[in-house]
């Protein structure tokens, strides 16, 4: 399908010599695109911008594309797109939403690395970010051509299972029967132990040896806490309606054996090196070294993603990972790609992403917590939504909210605020997709038919069209940035647009072509809204 604003910015950049930076008209007078290349020509020429935009406008050849170009005011050139070529474009879409989205001439393979709770442990609203976050890059990405791979590293090794164990076998528990829930209370009575006991602590620290040997007791308790985990989670994704599932599982486990070999490697070449008793990687630019081995003899959080590196890039041969975490893990991940980098782990042709993410904030706008000031668990969050919207709408107006503000940032959980209808909402976007759908419903029980777009005479028709046009170069902007936002800023344009064509332009009242037309425009809206949203992970629904 014909990108128009790429198509544009070509022809022009082609005369031109120069980036055109081609930019939507500020008033509908003005087209529907204006470029300022006249006037940064002009400024390195010393000649009047108006000469070099008549000058621009004479050898310009877009005819096929566009009404005769125009010169306004200091200088800036205007386009304004043919109605039948938009007609043509707006019918493609109907055809096919996706046909614009650019499938990659060399499909990447990506990791993506999200949600990563810890075994039994709630997932909390830490967790909320990451798991829509990265479920959205993976929709996208493969839409897009590339194969996506979900690693979802749980916390699934380490010293914390052998007072789990420990106080499995004091409380003579069937660890099969827990719940998640259960089992983070479990935790919790485990933990209090291990800080007021010093026996039950030896005892926990002699378990994590049984654990890592293999012995046939505790690594089956061990599974059992696995499985009554990976069943909450599942429920919990499932709820979310994430592409999660437990062939995406990659927990730290996994990474065991790999461990004293990636620490004797960077050893041996002289890349780590034993300090006060630690095995550690000074690394350029950071006075706080990257620990590899700590002195008592354990592997840390960087030996693990450094070993998880050498899998993705050498098992999975992915060109390209990213990592859906936290703000404040920033530091850490930068010291693992340089440690990786120096290590040949991560070659340069593979790219490295941190994706930082904020928090998420009470509609006070301070930290969300209980009032015990634990953090709050996801489900209890979806609860809340659902007691002001059914569980569609409840889950859209999460999501939305989450993707909608730039990912570093903090934002406020309000939500009332969340689940209206109005407004830049998840639930106003699916409201608009319904109303289409009701439109379209009324047309078909009246026996209206319509199967291309061939009218498109008012302003209000042609915003719409033109941006659906716009809907490929929007996906592939987020799958080139990770930046989703602009997926949530473009759709709701679109709704926004769409409210203002149905109240400019009647279309079941209207007659003829111009009728099949609107008709056929409203189901090219409503296929990309649909289109739109399940890359954001949220259902498109035919009513509301």
């Amino acid at each position: 399908m014909l990108s128009l604003p790429s198509e544009l910015s070509a022809r022009v950049e082609a005369v031109a010599g120069i980036d055109a930076e081609l930019r939507p008209a500020t008033r509908p007078q003005f087209g529907h695109y204006q470029t300022n290349v006249a006037l940064r020509l002009a400024n390195s020429s010393g000649r009047p911008p108006r000469e070099v935009a008549a000058e621009l406008v004479g050898r310009i050849d877009l005819a096929d594309l566009c009404e005769p170009l125009e010169v306004a005011g200091p200088g800036f050139i205007n386009l304004r797109i043919r109605s039948d070529v938009l007609a043509r474009v707006a019918s493609e879409v109907l055809a096919d939403p996706r046909a614009g989205i650019s499938l990659a001439e060399t499909p990447a393979t990506v990791v993506v690395d999200y949600s990563s709770p810890n075994v039994a442990k709630q997932m909390h609203v830490g967790h909320l970010r990451s798991t829509i976050i990265g479920d959205c890059f993976t929709r996208v990405l493969r839409a897009q051509g590339h194969t996506a791979i979900p690693q979802n590293h749980i916390g699934d090794w380490g010293r914390q299972f052998g007072m789990l164990v420990e106080e499995i076998l004091d409380e003579q528990l069937d660890a099969s029967a827990l719940d998640l829930a259960g089992a983070e209370a479990l935790y919790q009575r485990a933990n209090a132990r291990l800080k007021s006991s010093e026996e039950f602590a030896d005892r926990a620290r002699e378990r994590v040896v049984k654990l890592q040997a293999g012995d046939a007791e505790t690594r089956r308790i061990w599974q059992q806490l696995i499985d009554v985990s990976l069943a909450g989670f599942n429920a919990t994704y499932a709820r979310m309606n994430v592409l999660l599932t437990d062939a995406d599982l990659a927990g730290e486990s996994i990474y065991n054996a790999d461990l004293p070999v990636v620490a004797a490697d960077l050893e041996d070449r002289g890349i780590a090196v034993v300090d006060d008793g630690a095995l550690v990687v000074f690394v350029e630019g950071s006075t706080t070294p990257a620990i590899i081995r700590n002195a008592a003899g354990g592997y840390g959080y960087t030996c693990t993603d450094l070993a998880a590196i050498r899998h993705r890039v050498g098992d999975l041969a992915a060109n390209r990972l990213v990592y859906v975490v936290g703000n404040p893990q920033e530091f850490h991940f930068a010291q693992v790609f340089a440690v990786a980098r120096r290590a040949g782990y991560l070659p340069d042709d593979v790219a490295a992403e941190f994706v930082g993410f904020g928090q998420v904030l009470g509609a006070d706008g301070k930290k969300f917590s209980t009032r015990e000031g634990t953090a709050v668990t996801l489900n209890s969050l979806l609860d809340e939504a659902e007691e002001h919207a059914a569980p569609a709408i409840a889950l859209a107006a999460i999501k939305y909210a989450d993707l909608s503000s730039g990912l570093q940032k903090d934002y406020s959980f309000d939500v009332e605020r969340m689940v209206a209808t109005t407004g830049d909402t998840g639930p106003y976007l699916q409201y608009a997709h319904a109303r289409a759908n009701q439109i379209l419903r009324k047309a078909e029980a009246e026996g209206i038919s319509y199967d291309t777009i061939t009218v498109l005479a008012e302003p209000a028709e042609q915003n719409v069209a033109l941006l659906l046009s716009r809907f490929g170069e929007v996906v592939d902007a987020v799958g080139a940035t990770l930046q989703p936002h602009r997926l949530c800023g473009y759709l709701y344009e679109l709704a926004s647009a769409l409210s203002v064509f149905y109240e400019q332009c009647p279309v079941l009242k209207s007659d003829g072509d111009v009728r099949a037309s609107r008709l056929a425009l409203c189901a090219a809206t409503r296929k990309v809204l649909a289109s739109g949203l399940d890359l954001l992970g949220i259902e498109a629904p035919e009513r509301m």
